[in-house]
């Protein structure tokens, strides 16, 4: 196959290394379901859900354990039979406590009657009340319930698919399209439908040709669908990025993707979304790409959701001593793994085992005014003036200077040559000026 040229944004962003040789071939493979899952009861930005189950009940596979009847929400379902061990708090990954369900897996996989239907025969409401009833939320990352994206409150155009994978090790899109494209492809037409799209799009890094050969493939017959080639350059794969690569098309400050016409979604979200439809599947399952040194068998594999971090560590085979740090998802944008307890959630893209040579720590030294932070950026920003002000809790003043615009990408932390947690400063500042606007509300 022929070198891909590819398309990309026009400032900022920077080249990291791929480390994804380790399980970009390797096939999905699917672990058995652990005896027992722990399975939080909001995955999801938005409102929190409650318990609809009760200590000692049996549940089944599929099953709406906790909801809410607000609209910014998602349900979560059982991913196992069996009976109701604890509603408790229980830690996540990252170490915070969250009120979850615990289940004692009774082995049978006895799951609930599904709803099957067909996309033709589907309206738009019938497709986004599909997508609310599965739990289905964004898988990239983000969390950010499906059927709240989908009910745009203006036409959009095109939908656009972020195959681009753009960060280090991880490889479960890459994976999913080059095994499951007609599926994404289903996904893809249903929410295009949703939101009344006559246009797909499909943005895949050039880095995976083999997925692009195969999705090209899949989309050839239906003139409403294209795929557009990526360059390799990081973050590739954020929303505004993306938007601008594949469509030219900018998203102002302050705005959402639907204000330019389009809506994005994640690979394995309308996959999701797809099975949902087809096969009348709740989002109880993801595929997540088990990588690093420290992992003895790397893997893409397919995980209960509620599955501890050690029963996946286990399943591949265990670490080769103790790795400096443990990540959830991306190792740019992904938090620091503090208890193997934790279980795996509905946007769990990656655990990474990395050992000392594969991670930078930050140091903190004085800021040497190389203004590398600011040329690398892809929003444009001054994060060595938001990372001081946000810091230093001088909120209004970061505030100023386009706080909320960024993108939590961390390039900037990344080229840094004093290794200043710049990324880390200023995901505190956003979450302190968050909390600042909503006491002035509540006053």
């Amino acid at each position: 196959m022929k070198q891909l040229l590819g398309k990309t944004f026009p400032r900022g962003g920077t080249h990291v290394p791929h480390r994804k040789e380790g399980t970009d071939s390797k096939a999905i493979v699917v672990m058995p379901a652990p005896k027992e899952v722990i399975i939080p009861l909001s995955q999801h930005i938005g409102a929190q859900n409650k318990a609809t189950v009760s200590i000692n009940e049996r549940v089944l596979m599929g099953q709406v354990i906790g909801e809410t009847e607000q609209f910014v929400s998602a349900p979560v379902h059982a991913s196992v039979s069996g009976r109701v061990k604890a509603i408790e708090d229980r830690p996540l990954m990252d170490g915070r406590k969250a009120l979850c369900i615990v289940i004692e897996n009774d082995g049978f996989d006895e799951s609930v009657p599904v709803k099957k239907a067909a996309l033709e025969g589907m309206s738009p409401d019938d497709i986004k009340a599909v997508a609310k009833s599965a739990g289905i939320v964004g898988m990239g990352g983000a969390g950010f319930p499906t059927h709240v994206k989908l009910a745009v409150p203006k036409p959009v155009d095109t939908v656009i698919v972020n195959g681009a994978e753009c960060e280090p090790y991880l490889t479960c899109d890459h994976r999913l399209m080059v095994e499951r494209a007609d599926d994404m492809v289903l996904g893809l037409k249903a929410a295009m439908k949703a939101v009344g799209a006559a246009k797909g799009v499909i943005g895949i890094e050039v880095n995976k040709p083999d997925a692009i050969e195969v999705v090209r493939a899949a989309v050839k017959a239906d003139s409403s669908l294209d795929v557009v080639a990526l360059q390799v350059r990081y973050p590739q794969g954020a929303e505004k990025q993306l938007i601008k690569a594949a469509l030219n098309r900018e998203v102002p400050s302050g705005a959402l993707p639907f204000e330019v016409g389009c809506v994005v979604s994640n690979v394995h979200t309308l996959i999701s979304l797809a099975e949902a439809i087809v096969s009348g599947t709740s989002s109880y399952q993801r595929v997540l790409t088990v990588s690093g040194k420290a992992s003895v068998d790397p893997r893409n594999l397919v995980a209960r959701v509620g599955t501890k971090v050690q029963d996946v560590v286990d399943f591949c085979g265990g670490m080769y001593g103790e790795p400096a740090v443990i990540v959830a998802g991306g190792p740019m944008t992904g938090p620091a793994v503090e208890c193997l307890a934790g279980p795996v959630l509905k946007n769990t893209s990656g655990i990474l085992l990395l050992t000392e040579d594969e991670i930078a720590l930050d140091e903190n030294r004085p800021c040497i005014r190389c203004a590398r932070c600011v040329d690398y950026c892809p929003m444009g920003l001054t994060p060595n003036v938001l990372g001081l002000f946000s810091d230093k809790g001088r909120i209004e003043d970061a505030a100023h200077w386009n706080l909320m615009d960024c993108i939590e990408c961390s390039v900037c932390s990344y080229v840094c040559p004093s290794r200043r947690a710049l990324v880390t400063w200023i995901k505190h500042g956003k979450q302190d000026y968050v909390a600042l606007q909503r006491q002035r509300k509540a006053e």
